[in-house]
């Protein structure tokens, strides 16, 4: 039986992109949103990606690797629309946002190794100052609690009712979150200076 489920909510529209499409936007070589799915595959073969419906070039980026879609059809009504789709899920669930390249394969498996030693804990990846960010990991308990979140504020309620341990993770890796064409430009030229 397996002991975590990953979800990436994939189903927002990006408004701030002003056209664009950030879950497209290439990251190490290919689509952010694959980029992503990539990395929950390398922790669990159990990886759940929400789409809009229709959604089909992000559908055509995942193409191939062995995750299941769920079509969310009022993904509208904001971030709560996709956290409720894994509101079925019996097991762990890490909820692994789409939009944050910074975080790797070694920041997914840390906060798995907590999550096995503080099984019934919820578990908030953190900056390496201990600001709160992502990814969150549910203990089975509370997974059924998602089926009652609404509008755009995604876990935050069920966060604020049960105790949360953050896990520090290297840098700002759990806090980059890229929403705007400007946002991906400067996290771009900090890329182009780190490796120069």
């Amino acid at each position: 039986m397996p002991t975590l489920t990953i979800l990436i909510p994939a189903a927002g529209s990006a408004t701030r992109m002003r056209g664009g499409d950030k879950l497209l936007e290439i990251v190490h070589g290919q689509a952010m949103v694959r980029h992503q799915a990539s990395l929950a595959l390398t922790l669990t073969p159990h990886v759940l990606i929400t789409l809009r419906d229709p959604d089909p070039a992000r559908a055509q980026v995942l193409h191939g690797l062995p995750v299941t879609i769920v079509k969310v059809a009022d993904a509208a009504t904001g971030m709560s629309a996709s956290l409720r789709c894994a509101a079925h899920i019996r097991t762990a669930l890490m909820i692994l946002p789409a939009d944050m390249p910074d975080l790797t394969a070694a920041d997914l498996a840390a906060l798995t190794a907590a999550h096995r030693q503080t099984p019934d804990i919820i578990l908030r990846g953190a900056s390496h100052a201990g600001v709160p960010g992502h990814p969150v990991i549910l203990p089975a308990a509370h997974v059924h609690e998602l089926a009652h979140l609404t509008g755009d504020e995604g876990a935050r309620s069920l966060l604020q009712r049960h105790k949360v341990r953050l896990v520090p993770l290297p840098g700002q890796n759990a806090i980059t979150d890229l929403d705007s064409p400007e946002d991906w430009q400067a996290w771009r030229l900090n890329q182009a200076a780190k490796s120069t």
